[in-house]
């Protein structure tokens, strides 16, 4: 029996001795943070890969979202979706704002356009959708929403790195967008995060923000506070940026070999790619009915585990099944059946550049009977 942990995520790691060579020029420089070299360099370089206009770097990607919505003064209530990581709805309490849940489109796993409109009220300020598991969210229904409405929208791109429509960035979408370079993500920088703007006077704002509202050694504009992004990780990302695309190749072939042998698998159920989509295959969520496929989700997920394969439940509970959310009115199960049938249903089988083809094999002989 082949004992060997796959793990559902495996971090991309830069070259150790180019890291160190980048190291040996921060010691020698003794500039470690407060937006040094490296940092700058990686958010110009991340801007022309993304192919958005600005990019401001922070310390993880919760802070972005946190600083978003204080930048775009959004008060009173949002729009959000209960099924993400608990982090974007954080963000909303943080900031004293109270979430709204709306239902997801059982197709992509987003918010759902078509249930928006009914859970607008006269605080609603603002809509915070999340492109899951990188896949795009119907971005131009949500904007044509929120104009007639006159809200702000922010994306949380937590897993949209390099995701595009058309040849157009899924970043360049509403009023802002974050992203998470954590460990655990296609592109990560160990921990980290980054925003995106459109305009240079909003990245000012943003990069004052992060930095205590400092805007000269005796000038503060406004009650910032401290989420940059040092010198060390910006150093491993800009090593990182140079090997994500080969990264996410490997990815795909993951993909399309998962895709090819559970395409017949009777009760399994997984997305496919989107027409007209540059993927990065963040993740790999297959979704079971018990009915048809003769077991239960949690009872797969502990035969895999058992056997040293290391799915993930992701997203499970939902963010409105939390003590924190669960009394708010939107978090009514009767109101969101396609989130909570999606979240008590998923997988996330492992996804990562690393897995080799006997891996691969190993994981779909626990999934195929």
């Amino acid at each position: 029996m082949n004992n060997k942990f796959i793990t559902v995520t495996s971090p991309l790691l830069p070259d150790l001795e180019t890291f160190h060579g980048m190291l040996k020029e921060i010691w020698e420089s003794k500039f470690i943070t407060n937006n040094g070299s490296f940092h700058k360099q990686l958010e110009k370089e991340l801007a022309a890969y993304l192919k958005v206009p600005y990019v401001s770097l922070f310390t993880n990607g919760t802070l972005p979202l946190i600083t978003a919505l204080q930048a775009l003064r959004v008060t009173g209530e949002v729009i959000t979706t209960p099924y993400s990581f608990v982090a974007t709805t954080h963000a909303l309490w943080w900031n004293g704002i109270k979430p709204v849940f709306v239902d997801v489109d059982p197709n992509t796993g987003n918010l759902d356009p078509d249930k928006i409109e009914a859970a607008i009220t006269p605080k609603t300020t603002a809509i915070m959708p999340v492109h899951v598991y990188g896949k795009p969210c119907d971005t131009k229904r949500i904007q044509e929403i929120a104009d007639r409405y006159g809200l702000k929208v922010i994306y949380d791109a937590a897993h949209a790195f390099g995701v595009e429509v058309d040849g157009e960035s899924v970043l360049n979408a509403g009023d802002m967008s974050t992203l998470s370079f954590h460990a655990t993500k296609v592109y990560n920088t160990i921990e980290g995060g980054a925003m995106v703007m459109h305009d240079e006077k909003t990245k000012q704002r943003i990069d004052y923000l992060k930095n205590f509202g400092f805007a000269g050694e005796t000038t503060v504009v406004g009650p910032g506070i401290n989420s940059k992004m040092d010198e060390v990780r910006s150093a491993y990302g800009i090593l990182n940026l140079r090997q994500v695309d080969d990264a996410i190749s490997a990815r795909k072939e993951v993909a399309i070999e998962y895709r090819k042998v559970l395409r017949n698998v009777e009760g399994i159920t997984f997305f496919d790619d989107i027409p007209g989509v540059k993927h990065n295959y963040s993740y790999f969520p297959i979704f079971i009915d018990e009915q048809k496929y003769g077991m239960s989700r949690d009872d797969l997920y502990m035969k895999m585990r058992e056997a040293q394969v290391y799915g993930r439940r992701y997203f499970y509970p939902l963010i409105s099944e939390f003590s924190t959310y669960r009394g708010l009115e939107s978090a009514d199960p009767k109101n969101l059946p396609n989130a909570h049938k999606m979240a008590n249903t998923v997988i996330c089988l492992p996804m990562h550049h690393a897995l080799s083809k006997e891996d691969i094999q190993r994981i779909l002989s626990l999934i195929v009977k």
